[in-house]
């Protein structure tokens, strides 16, 4: 009898834990807020990031989509996005294309990419976030669930080996 209130009871503690929790198709765990949660930057970018000389930490001005270059403001919504580099990056030349998802569920827009596509060549797997420094990426007060608009279109792209 105690062995089948166990296993009724590892269920009900696996729900605890993971209340307000929710797993996007791309399987990134979401906090409470909307904004994603940690998630390990996959073996083969890391490898990849070495071939094309890419540290932790390097970083290049992005636009933020391709479809709003030099807007200001800019309206970006939940879901895929597609940036271009401004500048070199590694041996990413300027122009690459950067894809990766947008978060809008915080106070601020997060932006992970997770595919470089240099011109003439093959996509290749990355990990980088948009950052901007001084709160840049938060959202204006007129944002709606769902979508955000920022002060500029640009940002810089940083390599990460992880997102957090």
């Amino acid at each position: 009898m105690a062995t089948n209130q166990i296993f009724l009871l590892v269920p009900v503690l696996l729900l605890l834990t993971c209340s307000g929790c929710i797993t996007t198709s791309g399987g990134v765990v979401l906090r409470p807020d909307g904004t994603p949660g940690p998630q390990e930057c996959p073996e083969e970018s890391k490898k990849a990031m070495r071939y094309m000389k890419l540290r932790v930490g390097d970083s290049a001005w992005v636009e933020l989509d391709a479809n709003q270059i030099k807007s200001r403001p800019i309206t970006i919504y939940d879901g895929p996005i597609e940036s271009i580099l401004k500048e070199g990056l590694g041996t990413l030349e300027a122009t690459t294309r950067l894809y990766g998802q947008v978060w809008t569920g915080g106070p601020q827009v997060v932006i992970r990419y997770y595919e470089a596509h240099p011109p003439e060549s093959e996509k290749v797997p990355i990990c980088a976030v948009a950052r901007l420094s001084e709160n840049q990426l938060r959202k204006l007060p007129e944002s709606k669930p769902g979508m955000a608009i920022l002060e500029f279109s640009m940002a810089g792209a940083d390599i990460v080996e992880a997102f957090r």
